[in-house]
């Protein structure tokens, strides 16, 4: 008899993990691909409405491999993130609701299986455009904070699509150009530095960047 008292499920949540680790693996495989820009172009697109890896592992990549080709890289990203956060804003916008305040199939199935999307964090963001509007974006256009639910809920909510797309070309060009060019001006050895601390670099660089507004704003 096959013993099966030992055997355990994996946890949900080891699961989420187990994933998320093979599809960070298959991102990075596209390096060594000669479809490489393709690739970059293609997810930069589809995390910013959908996909849970976030492009700058691939940017990074790519960077180390063709360190002249750095900032076209950083082109490539911004330019599909920008196109991938209208796509997220017409999801929102187009089909969230089957009847205003009931969400659709679409909406319950991202709530289900896209990591960073909950019921709490869909209201919680809706209240903080209601209250920064533009500085939302921006945020979590450049920080790590998961591009997809802000374009969605801006869609879901109505929140202006000019105002949307402004803040999403900012922030993605100023967070993928600022990786692409450490990289071009360092290489490899600023690589496990990023990878390390990106996360507080970002967050730091926005505290700044958004106090500096806050400055002028007051001063003038």
């Amino acid at each position: 008899m096959v013993n099966l008292i030992n055997k355990t499920e994996p946890s949900p949540a080891t699961r989420k993990t187990g994933l998320i680790r093979r599809l960070y693996d298959w991102v990075l495989h596209w390096a060594d691909s000669p479809y490489g820009a393709i690739a970059l172009f293609a997810l930069s697109f589809a995390e910013a409405s959908f996909f849970p890896i976030p492009p700058d592992v691939l940017l990074i990549a790519l960077v180390l491999g063709k360190q002249n080709k750095a900032f076209r890289f950083a082109l490539i990203c911004t330019v599909a993130s920008v196109l991938g956060a209208s796509f997220g804003y017409g999801i929102g916008f187009r089909l969230w609701w089957s009847e205003p305040g009931v969400f659709s199939g679409i909406a319950d199935w991202f709530f289900r299986h896209i990591p960073g999307f909950s019921h709490e964090i869909f209201y919680s963001v809706k209240r903080l455009y209601e209250k920064w509007n533009f500085w939302v974006v921006f945020t979590a256009g450049f920080t790590p904070i998961p591009f997809k639910v802000f374009t969605i809920t801006a869609g879901s909510f109505n929140v202006s699509f000019p105002m949307m797309i402004l803040a999403s070309i900012i922030s993605r060009a100023a967070r993928f150009y600022l990786v692409a060019g450490m990289i071009w001006k360092w290489g490899e050895p600023i690589k496990g530095f990023i990878d390390k601390y990106f996360n507080w670099l970002a967050l730091a660089f926005t505290v700044l960047l958004v106090g500096g507004f806050a400055v002028i704003k007051y001063v003038l």
